[in-house]
């Protein structure tokens, strides 16, 4: 057995490959492992793992670096060339639209298909589809119609349209972001909690208010945990951290408790303590700082640097609204 192990590993040395990783950490989840080896590829193929040094046409000294399969970035706004390729140097090689989405789907996939130097996919976006309906005049999120007023019933059936749509043409669940859109019901929404359960995907959402004010983390959770258990649907909860602050631990233990009682909740955070948003969003709506847990100073305008306070918050989100 050694004498084949040997002569295996001799094999292995003795072959040319096209790119070799020498003496890096290799860390692979799926298996365990976690050690320095040396890493072969031929074409687009991982061919060879050795605790030897492997010869490659290109040899690449990995000593004191991780080795690891490509990250999936569960939330990525940029989706763009430019944004895959910072991506991709990151490591990440899977960019995923999942708390926004996109509407229409099988558009957004056609601009992408045979371009993207980093895999892609999206939601059917309920915030796209709503502002498409409602005529709302903003960009990425709501600033005014589908932010400010309830769908009548017939919009209600055309938003789920649109994302029923967006499903059949590959959509990865359904993303909903409700902090953008405080006039959503918690009727409409538990409509496209059953939708999302017909079609066994996922709900990815943005849940409707951040922090300890009432309401707050606690009715937000109860209100997606108690859809996702009417439903029988996934729920994945975006950015428990900046949602919850300085009551994560509860929020975690409420969503461990669902978990532990057969709901299928996951969550997630970002190992950076800022976030970023739209002035015009409902987001800054008044009574921001109580939900946010945050005054005008915390706030910065990337588009100068400056620091904002109340004057230069309302004349921003004026100049904004005019675009």
């Amino acid at each position: 057995m050694r004498f084949l192990l040997w002569l295996l590993t001799s094999l292995l040395a003795a072959q040319t490959y096209d790119i070799v990783l020498q003496r890096g950490r290799v860390i692979n989840p799926e298996s365990g492992l976690d050690a320095v080896r040396s890493v072969a590829i031929t074409g687009k193929k991982i061919v060879a793992i050795s605790t030897r040094p492997l010869r490659g046409k290109v040899e690449i000294d990995a000593a004191g670096l991780v080795v690891a399969p490509g990250f999936i970035d569960l939330h990525s706004h940029g989706q763009t060339p430019e944004n895959y390729r910072y991506k991709a140097m990151d490591g990440v090689t899977t960019a995923l639209e999942l708390e926004v989405g996109v509407s229409p789907v099988s558009e957004w996939y056609a601009a992408r298909e045979g371009k993207a130097v980093a895999n892609f996919g999206a939601s059917a976006g309920h915030i796209p589809a709503r502002m498409a309906v409602m005529k709302d005049t903003g960009d990425f999120l709501p600033r005014d119609a589908a932010m400010n007023r309830r769908a009548t019933l017939e919009e209600r059936k055309a938003i789920a349209a649109a994302v029923q749509k967006g499903l059949d043409e590959g959509a990865l669940g359904i993303g909903l972001g409700l902090a953008y859109t405080p006039s959503a019901t918690h009727e409409e929404i538990l409509d496209l909690f059953y939708l999302t359960a017909k079609w066994k995907r996922p709900v990815f959402v943005h849940m409707r208010d951040a922090g300890s004010a009432v309401p707050g983390i606690f009715e937000s959770l109860e209100e997606v945990i108690a859809d996702a258990a009417a439903s029988g649907t996934s729920l994945h909860i975006v950015h428990i951290n900046s949602m919850a602050q300085k009551k994560t631990p509860e929020a975690l233990r409420m969503i461990e408790g669902a978990r532990s009682r057969g709901l299928d909740v996951t969550t997630e955070g970002y190992p950076y303590i800022a976030g970023a948003s739209r002035l015009e969003s409902a987001l800054f709506e008044p009574g921001w700082q109580e939900k946010l847990a945050a005054s005008y100073s915390d706030l910065l305008w990337v588009a100068t640097g400056e620091r904002l306070t109340r004057n230069l918050l309302n004349a921003t989100a004026s100049r904004v609204a005019e675009l």
